[in-house]
């Protein structure tokens, strides 16, 4: 008896070992210790030809160490995935002016009846990144968000996305997203994203309403196109925001959805909550 019990538990616990093997293997890595922008970097960030209300939000976004820890190095051929008014343009494209090359993947505003602000955001990219004093030798490549193509396959160095995941989530386009993303990054490539975290375990339909993410599915959407989680980091962590507000994420600045007499309340907590995944393509 002992021998048949024996028997049937080995199965069992095989299966339980493989089970724990592969949780581990797809669990997201220690949060690493913040990286340290190099110098030329750091100029990028602190130029005066950034608007003077971008850089009010450098405390709640850290932008150049989060670049640091995404890798971008001055020589790299960099896709920014809708960089929307170009809070982030305006670093990057004139930190790879000199060696790199900066990418702005937007909307196509040649496909009709999209929200207005994709057209007007389009136009307003193409007059930023006319300036070539400033950001160099630029280019801008117009995708169909229902069929996102963000260039030639393995052509890029590092692909960013900063708080636009929900964004795909909602829309139930986010598989093509990071089917496109891992695409035209070259073989240990980067994809660097940011974006609003949820509390572990919240649905989808409460992600798709408060536009915050859990981690677990950003790493689960990223996997499933191929790529591997490498790194996370607590760089723009807020953990005054909990995340469960009336007008989900919108009720933060800089959006600022509230009564007003809630104002100072919001200030107080300031950004959201953000995740800050680097992934790389095997």
């Amino acid at each position: 008896m002992k021998r048949l019990l024996l028997a049937a538990l080995v199965p069992a616990l095989l299966v339980a070992h493989g089970a724990v093997l592969a949780q581990s293997a797809t669990a997201a890595p220690k949060a690493a210790a913040p990286a340290q922008p190099d110098a030329a970097l750091q100029a990028a960030v602190d130029a005066p030809t950034r608007d003077a209300k971008n850089r009010l939000r450098d405390p709640y976004r850290h932008p150049a160490q989060t670049l640091a820890f995404f890798g971008v190095k001055p020589t790299h051929t960099v896709v920014e995935i809708t960089p929307g008014g170009g809070w982030y343009t305006e670093i990057l494209a004139p930190y790879l002016k000199n060696g790199g090359h900066y990418v702005a993947a937007m909307y196509d505003p040649k496909i009709p009846n999209q929200p207005q602000y994709r057209y007007r955001q389009s136009k307003a990219m193409d007059e930023r990144l006319a300036n070539t004093e400033v950001y160099g030798k630029t280019e801008v490549r117009n995708f169909d968000p229902k069929a996102p193509n963000f260039g030639p396959a393995g052509s890029a160095d590092v692909v960013l996305t900063f708080r636009n995941a929900h964004n795909w989530v909602d829309d139930g386009t986010a598989d093509a997203y990071f089917k496109g993303f891992f695409d035209v990054l070259k073989p240990g490539g980067t994809l660097g994203l940011v974006d609003h975290r949820a509390k572990p375990g919240t649905d989808l339909e409460k992600m798709k309403t408060s536009g915050y993410l859990t981690e677990a599915l950003v790493v689960e959407l990223a996997q499933k196109a191929g790529f591997k989680l490498q790194a996370r980091s607590e760089i723009n962590a807020n953990p005054k925001d909990t995340a469960d507000h009336p007008n989900g994420v919108w009720t933060l600045p800089p959006s600022n959805q509230h009564d007003a007499a809630d104002d100072a309340k919001y200030k107080a907590i300031g950004e959201s909550d953000r995740m800050t995944l680097r992934f790389v393509k095997p």
